[in-house]
């Protein structure tokens, strides 16, 4: 699985460009992913907590975006 890191602002243009469909795609893997890593955080196997706050972030963006 590819990295998570907080969203530039370029990115974040390129979101704006996507459609419904594919921002619901998007939040899907974004929201499976958060899922998997608090339950690697509750095991003890997370080393980067950051990640999980720069998931959040990236799947508020998306959610404003659909609204």
């Amino acid at each position: 699985m590819r990295k998570i890191r907080s969203m530039k602002k370029k990115e974040f243009q390129e979101y704006k460009n996507k459609s419904e469909n594919e921002l619901l795609k998007d939040f899907a893997l974004y929201r499976e992913r958060l899922a998997n890593l608090k339950f690697d955080l509750a095991a003890g196997k997370v080393k980067n907590i950051r990640e999980i706050r720069a998931i959040k972030k990236t799947i508020a963006r998306i959610l404003t975006l659909l609204k």
